[in-house]
């Protein structure tokens, strides 16, 4: 299977690219960034990417499955419009030029709580990707809906708050749902996800990333 990813430099998307370089299945690896990452493999190409010209690399949007890992903090992006730019239309772009060039399978890190109709901005933008791509009709659509990641080495001091505060509640055996996941875990969920579901449109919900 050729793999193509964007967000892959991401703390999901870089765990990821190592796991479909490891495995037989993925016998090449296209990811899209804007600046060489530095690593070398026989099974890997890098494709130097304008996210905002994204016809420029059209011709190397081809391949099998897309994982889509891209996104932004509201923090990071400046605001509401730049973070909407990020996680909705530049994900749809890609996926509306992989539609035109014929991939079949898209993969789609999505978020806990993604729905047009949430009153939290996040959680719609979410919601409002995950209809668009619906609407083109990809022959295999799986949607992850993780709530908080475990980031190796995060800088983010409130996520490092938040995920001590889950762990020591899901030690006393409360909301064991919403238990902090590693993205190296979720990778691997990810990579599996399009050689043992079936064509069609897949949902997996927090509460079954762990079980699947």
């Amino acid at each position: 299977m050729k793999a193509l990813i964007i967000g892959a430099t991401g703390a999901t998307g870089k765990d990821l690219v190592n796991i479909l370089l490891q495995a037989p299945d993925y016998t090449e690896v296209v990811i899209f960034v804007r600046r060489p990452g530095g690593m070398d493999h026989p099974k890997l190409v890098e494709i130097l990417t304008d996210f905002d010209k994204l016809e420029d690399v059209s011709e190397h949007i081809k391949g099998d499955v897309w994982f889509s890992c891209l996104g932004t903090t509201l923090k990071a992006a400046g605001s509401r419009d730049k973070q909407w730019h990020i996680d909705y239309e530049i994900p749809l772009k890609f996926a509306e030029i992989a539609k035109r060039n014929g991939v079949p399978g898209v993969v789609l890190l999505s978020a806990y709580g993604a729905s047009t109709t949430s009153r939290i901005f996040y959680s719609k933008m979410k919601g409002k990707l995950e209809d668009a791509i619906t609407g083109l009709n990809f022959k295999q659509y799986i949607i992850f809906r993780p709530g908080m990641l475990l980031r190796k080495d995060t800088d983010r001091s409130g996520e490092r708050i938040m995920a001590g505060v889950l762990k020591f509640l899901n030690s006393l055996g409360l909301i064991r749902k919403f238990r902090p996941l590693p993205t190296s875990i979720l990778a691997e969920k990810l990579a599996k996800a399009p050689k043992i579901l079936t064509d069609g449109k897949h949902v997996i919900e927090l509460d079954k990333i762990f079980r699947f």
